[in-house]
Parts: C-alpha cells; sequence; structure tokens
C-alpha cells in the first residue's frame, strides 16, 4: 500500500545527441573555375585578335606616318562631321515620329510601332539598296523625271555625295532613337498631359515644358548609341559608291585590301577603337548625369 503511494520517479531530460558539424562538399567547383570557359572565350574571339591589331600598329614609324597624312586627317574629319550630323538628324526625325506614333492616335499605329523592332534587325547595306533604287543613276525618281521631261538623264545624283551617306545614315538610324523613345513615351502618366491641356497649354509648350524633359534620358541613349554606331559604319558608305567620301573604316578597308599596308590600317582601326571608346565612356556618364 505504501509503495503505491510513493511519488513517482523522477524524469530525467533526455539530452540530444551533439550535432554533427556538416562537411564541406568538396565536390563543388569554385566560382572562378565556372567563369574561366566564358573568359577564355571572349580572350580567343576578342582580346588575342585586338592584341594583334595593336601589336601591328606599334611597327616603327607607322603612327608618325599615318597621323601626319593627309588622307588620315580628311577621312576623321569626315566621319566626325557625319557621325554628328546624321545623330542630329536621327534626334530631330525620331523624336517627332516617336510623338506622333504615341500620342496621336491613328488607324495601324500599333503595326507601326511593330514595324520600329522588325527594321532595326535589318541590315544596312538593304536600305541603302532601296534608296538607291529610289533615287539612283537609274532609279525610279530619275526614270520619271526623264520620262515627263524627256531629258536625257534625271536630276538625282545626290546619293554618290557626303548628302546621299548623310540620308542614307538617319533613314537607317532613326529607329535607334524612336525605339527608347517609345518605350519612356509608354510609361508617362496621361495626367500630366490632361492637366496641362486643361490649363491651356497649346501642344507645342506641352511637348517642350512636360514631354521633353521626361524624353531627355531616352533622347541620350539613342542618341549616344547612333553616334558610336555612325562612327564605325561601312556598309552605307561602300554601297552608296559616294566618290570622295572616306571615313576611318573605310581608310582601314582600302589600306589593308587595295594598298596591303597593315601596319597603317591597324594603326587607322586603333584611333577608330579609341575614338569609340571615348564617345562610350562620355555617353555613359552623361546618361547618368541626365537619368539623376
Amino acid at each position: 500500500m505504501a509503495s503505491s503511494l510513493a511519488p513517482p520517479a523522477e524524469r530525467r531530460p533526455v539530452t540530444p545527441p551533439p550535432a554533427v558539424p556538416a562537411r564541406p562538399d568538396r565536390r563543388r567547383a569554385p566560382a572562378w573555375l565556372w567563369a574561366a570557359p566564358p573568359v577564355l572565350a571572349l580572350a580567343v574571339a576578342f582580346l588575342h585578335p585586338l592584341a594583334l591589331v595593336v601589336r601591328e600598329s606599334l611597327a616603327p614609324g607607322a603612327y608618325a606616318h599615318v597621323l601626319a597624312s593627309e588622307s588620315f586627317r580628311d577621312a576623321l574629319l569626315t566621319t566626325v562631321w557625319l557621325a554628328a550630323a546624321a545623330t542630329a538628324g536621327c534626334l530631330v526625325l525620331g523624336f517627332v515620329l516617336a510623338l506622333v506614333i504615341a500620342f496621336v492616335p491613328f488607324p495601324g499605329g500599333r503595326a507601326v510601332a511593330r514595324f520600329i523592332d522588325v527594321f532595326l534587325s535589318f541590315p544596312s547595306f538593304l536600305i541603302t539598296l532601296a534608296l538607291l533604287f529610289l533615287y539612283g543613276t537609274v532609279g525610279m525618281a530619275n526614270g520619271v523625271w526623264t520620262d515627263v521631261t524627256g531629258a536625257a538623264e534625271g536630276p538625282f545624283h545626290f546619293l554618290t555625295t557626303p548628302w546621299g551617306v548623310l540620308l542614307a545614315e538617319i533613314t537607317y538610324f532613326t529607329p535607334f532613337v524612336m525605339r527608347p523613345l517609345l518605350a519612356a513615351f509608354s510609361q508617362m502618366e496621361t495626367a500630366q498631359l490632361e492637366v496641362a491641356s486643361s490649363l491651356g497649354a497649346r501642344p507645342l509648350r506641352i511637348v517642350r515644358r512636360v514631354i521633353l524633359p521626361e524624353a531627355l534620358p531616352a533622347l541620350a541613349a539613342g542618341g549616344g548609341l547612333v553616334l558610336v554606331m555612325c562612327l564605325n559604319e561601312f556598309g552605307i558608305v561602300l554601297f552608296t559608291g559616294a566618290k570622295g567620301v572616306t571615313t576611318l573604316p573605310m581608310l582601314v578597308y582600302g589600306k589593308a585590301i587595295l594598298e596591303s599596308d597593315y601596319a597603317a590600317a591597324c594603326v587607322v582601326a586603333v584611333v577608330n577603337v579609341l575614338i569609340s571608346v571615348g564617345l562610350y565612356a562620355l555617353y555613359r556618364m552623361v546618361s547618368r548625369r541626365v537619368g539623376a
């Protein structure tokens, strides 16, 4: 009886077994091993050829001979003014066209906006070839002129001049400005435009005071891209057959292929790369400040 009234025995707490530290997975490859293949592929495909070009340009007297030549100075001046003029034309024309597509409703507006995306994939020589069919020496415009007037030849011969190259570059590169502009306009709040319109602001004032400040980052992005691409454009100048229009890429082609002067061609190529990289760095700096 007494044993049945005895207090129950105290239960000792069960302590869990000590945790076994996890062993490091020795089969996991280090991070640098995953980065090695793409870095190696980049070095073989890009850095090694670039190093060969730089080494070839370091031939004795190559830089002094090329930089002092009149052909290089003329090519540099032609490249710079063509790129600057084409960029300015693309900015103006692209801004106006993007405004119309984004804010002026018309049938087929969405189809036009989608066509711009497709246009970006076209090669530059295709646009130049289309302009040759329209305004070339035996193009449609000259053919209509001779049929109507009975003249021996038409008046349109500007495609073989610097103005023809400028027209082709503006035609081809304008969509590269329109694409970021359309993306920026699609994110704008229409309430701002409605408030400005209700306060009596005219369309030009709305564009200048409301739309343009919002479009500055997109304009900077598109303009910087077009400027760098125009500096390195080769196909448009070659297909227009413009006489006397020699840009830096055309000078590289002439020195390497026509004259077999590879050292001079590499010097011009290095200068072209340095200008492009410098402009890209300037574009990044301006884009950050405009975006801020």
